[in-house]
């Protein structure tokens, strides 16, 4: 299977924001099976902030193989905005809920949404991992994840890096040399 990255963040990049901006969250917004881009859309339409990291796989079918573009995390979207302003994202198409606690949506550390993003956009080959919230903390201090934050994962001869977000419980890892990266 041979994995690209690609993402989408939507609206206003990181360098044109606002004081209205930096007040807003990151939010886990769970959706209808395979209605991830869908979401996105009508959330766009809506004017909402949106972070839909997407990975490119190679889909066999009988006549051809086709590149196509996936969920990272199925069935799962991210949204930034001010809590006051969670309806907008309620009462979309394709989105069931937003994910929390007793019905209360819970935010997301920006910390753990910009080590995907900064994932997503390096490059670098990378995979879905199981749930993953053991091992030693690292952060990487060179290449193009300088700074992100993981956990190490020994196999074999080879080193992982595994990112989280805890909130929903999903996992990517990436492959990295143990020379850049340095215990916290």
């Amino acid at each position: 299977m041979g994995i690209l990255a690609k993402s989408v963040i939507i609206n206003n990049s990181y360098e044109e924001l606002g004081e209205q901006e930096r007040e807003c969250l990151w939010y886990a917004v769970y959706t209808k099976s395979r209605h991830e881009k869908v979401a996105e859309i009508n959330l766009r339409v809506r004017g909402v902030r949106t972070f839909l990291p997407l990975r490119e796989v190679v889909s066999q079918w009988k006549d051809r193989k086709k590149l196509i573009s996936v969920p990272l995390f199925p069935s799962y979207l991210f949204v930034n905005i001010r809590k006051e302003d969670i309806y907008k994202v309620i009462y979309t198409r394709g989105v069931l809920k937003v994910v929390g606690c007793n019905g209360t949506p819970v935010p997301i550390p920006k910390e753990q949404i910009e080590s995907v993003r900064v994932l997503v956009e390096s490059k670098l080959k990378y995979d879905p991992y199981p749930y993953f919230d053991k091992g030693r903390e690292v952060i990487i201090k060179s290449g193009p994840l300088q700074g992100v934050v993981g956990r190490i994962v020994d196999k074999k001869s080879k080193h992982k890096v595994v990112l989280s977000i805890d909130l929903i419980k999903r996992s990517v890892c990436v492959e990295i040399d143990v020379l850049d990266i340095e215990p916290i």
